[in-house]
């Protein structure tokens, strides 16, 4: 989930850069383009990411009987 909000922010920052522009209070492409590299390490951690054996609670997913 975070690396698809961080592929919008890339996306965003991108356009603001190519189109040369700022928003107020001096945010400008290099901002999205730190944020977008923040979202992508917090996704690598593991942290916003979930997976369907994780619904569960086991995380060896099925026992052995």
């Amino acid at each position: 989930m975070l690396a698809i909000v961080a592929a919008i922010i890339f996306g965003i920052g991108f356009l603001l850069d190519l189109l040369n522009t700022r928003i107020g209070g001096g945010i400008s492409g290099t901002t999205f383009m730190l944020l977008g590299l923040t979202l992508l390490a917090l996704h690598q951690a593991g942290i916003g990411t979930a997976s369907v054996g994780s619904m569960r609670g086991n995380w060896r997913g099925r026992s052995r009987r």
